[in-house]
Formats: C-alpha cells, sequence, structure tokens
C-alpha cells in the first residue's frame, strides 16, 4: 500500500442512552446532516418498540441488530475467465455496519405513516426473527452455504 492507514474517527456516545451503538446507527440514519431530526426518529422508535413489546427498547434494539447481522458473505473472484462466488467470514466492523445499513434501508421501504413508525415496525420484525431485513440476512447465508464449494480459492 503506498499511503498509510486513516486514523479511526472517535464516535461519541448519544446523549440518552450514552451508548456509541446509537450514535453510529442515527449517523446512517441522518439525511443532509440534520443529526438532531434523526436522533428525534430514532428515540420516537425506540419509545414505540418499548411500548409494543413491554421490554426495555434499547435491549430489543440491540437484539434485533444481533439477529439481523450476517456471518459469511460472497465476493466475486475471477479465476481463468470464470467468476466464482466465494464465501468469506466477515470482520465485526462490517457486520455491525452491513446490519445497520440493512435494518434502515427495510425501515424506509415499509408502508406506514412516519419514518420512527417505520423504523419500529422494523426493529419489532427483526427482534422476532422475520421481515425484509432478517430475511436479507438468511438469503445471503444460503448463497455462501451454497457456493461453499468454492472456499479453496479464497484469497
Amino acid at each position: 500500500m503506498r499511503k498509510a492507514r486513516p486514523k479511526k474517527r472517535i464516535i461519541l456516545p448519544d446523549p440518552k442512552f450514552n451508548d456509541i451503538l446509537v450514535t453510529k446507527f442515527v449517523n446512517n440514519l441522518m439525511y443532509q446532516g440534520k443529526k438532531n431530526t434523526a436522533f428525534n426518529i430514532f428515540y420516537e422508535a425506540i419509545d414505540t418498540v418499548a411500548e409494543k413489546s413491554s421490554e426495555n427498547g434499547l435491549e430489543v434494539f440491540k437484539k434485533a441488530l444481533s439477529n439481523i447481522t450476517p456471518q459469511v458473505e460472497v465476493r466475486s473472484r475471477r479465476i481463468g475467465g470464470a467468476t466464482f462466488q466465494i464465501p468469506q467470514e466477515i470482520r465485526a466492523e462490517r457486520k455491525q455496519s452491513i446490519s445497520i445499513k440493512n435494518l434502515i434501508l427495510f425501515s424506509r421501504k415499509r408502508h406506514e405513516k412516519s419514518m420512527s413508525q417505520k423504523l419500529a415496525g422494523e426493529i419489532l420484525s427483526a427482534f422476532k426473527e422475520e421481515g425484509a431485513a432478517f430475511k436479507r440476512k438468511e438469503d445471503i447465508h444460503r448463497m455462501a452455504e451454497a457456493n461453499k464449494a468454492f472456499s479453496h480459492f479464497r484469497f
């Protein structure tokens, strides 16, 4: 590599729960630098989740994220003119990033009134191991399982 790796940015914990994971999630949820709006959406969704599940909203959120976190993924690799889908384990930061992005993506696609309701619905369905984000994780794992024969091509 020609250049040194960039330094990891320090992410400060959020004001309400004092949790770094919440700040990472809100940073991904945010549009056009409107962090306060994103925090309001997230906190409203967590309150809704706590109301509906009668459990701690933040714990439900963390369990939902762990339920939709993939362990392996397939990567394309060109070998001798053919492209193979090679299954590989995912490093911890990427796992977290993928799960956060999937949860937000499928929340936005839901058909509910506000973003906080959409997010709450997707968190609850991920907590129950159903919904689109959980299905995405299952599809990723299924693809890796189907291409297990090519795992000796790992790089």
